[in-house]
């Protein structure tokens, strides 16, 4: 099995710690990381790595807007197995996990595991009442997936103009008639950011609801009714709200052993959690008017494509090569 890790550092803080791990990691899998750093970095990289991981640059014909798109894609035409793990930087898995994964890749073209954080300062617990509202809703959207090599190339690879690339890939692989796995009970551990680029993650986050209308919808009504509510001096409807948020999410932290990997204090964020997603949606909503969110100096402004479009160029894709 290979393992594509895009990535580009702007400092190398981690670079002891993600050493170690790719140490670890090569006694498992293939390892390509593909490295957008600055020069410097990059051939401090790949002296560091020589030997555990096939160190690439990006393509360079590969422009799109979301670079880490730009290493995936890079990464699946490198590889030569027939199942490989994408992950972020800051994923970590373990022997185990990489077992599962690979005997579910067997009757699937992509597999969607959970991420939960291998620490939980305040901030962690915060950002994971989200994973927790979305498990008890259905499931997460980790910073990793298991996929099938010929599949991906099949299908083109994916879009890499759009901000919420995770969910691209996923609605791609749907569009194109692949079988999705969403196994909740493969946990693999992510390190927490620091508090810093947690705040900085907010509203680009936020942004991404705008792939999905009916949620994004949702969320910019939580301010108007919880100022409604203070107006009025209706304070019942805001308890039960909050009330109504903390029980989904223990749905959520419960489901499939979770209580294994996520806090119960987790859960008492969910409030707080939904009250910022509503603050950041409107701010969400004042970029989409700039031109889109920052990212990684250029704006974006395209969260993720629907499901209808992708299926489109999905059909065209095929009456192309001459297949339906």
């Amino acid at each position: 099995m290979d393992y594509v890790l895009p990535l580009r550092w702007e400092d190398d803080r981690g670079l002891g710690e993600l050493t170690a791990y790719l140490r670890t990691l090569s006694r498992h899998v293939r390892i390509i990381v593909v490295d957008g750093s600055p020069r410097e970095l990059f051939e401090r990289h790949a002296d560091a790595w020589r030997g555990l991981a096939a160190h690439v640059r990006p393509d360079t014909a590969l422009r799109f807007a979301n670079g880490k798109v730009n290493g995936v894609i890079t990464g699946m035409r490198l590889a030569t197995a027939e199942h490989v793990v994408i992950a972020d930087d800051d994923v970590r898995y373990d022997g185990p996990a990489l077992a599962r994964m690979r005997a579910l890749l067997d009757r699937a073209d992509l597999v969607r595991p959970q991420n939960h954080f291998a620490r939980s300062p305040w901030h962690a617990r915060w950002d994971t009442a989200r994973t927790l509202l979305n498990r008890g809703f259905g499931a997460d959207y980790p910073g990793t997936f298991g996929v099938r090599r010929s599949f991906f190339l099949r299908m083109g690879g994916y879009d890499g103009d759009v901000l919420f690339e995770n969910l691209e890939l996923i609605r791609t692989v749907r569009a194109h008639g692949g079988r999705e796995l969403r196994p909740l009970d493969l946990y693999v551990p992510r390190l927490p950011p620091d508090a810093a680029r947690f705040w900085s993650q907010r509203v680009r986050q936020a942004y991404d609801d705008f792939a999905q209308p009916a949620r994004l919808a949702l969320f910019l009504g939580v301010l108007p009714g919880l100022a409604w509510c203070v107006l009025r001096r209706r304070y019942g409807p805001v308890a039960a709200g909050a009330g109504a948020a903390v029980a989904l999410a223990e749905l959520g932290r419960r489901r499939a052993g979770g209580g294994r990997v996520f806090p119960p204090t987790a859960s008492l964020f969910a409030p707080v959690w939904v009250l910022e997603r509503g603050v950041c949606g409107w701010l969400a909503v004042g970029a989409a008017v700039c031109g889109g969110v920052p990212y990684a100096g250029r704006r974006v402004h395209r969260a993720a494509h629907s499901v209808r479009s992708l299926r489109r160029s999905a059909d065209s894709v095929r009456v192309v090569a001459g297949v339906g």
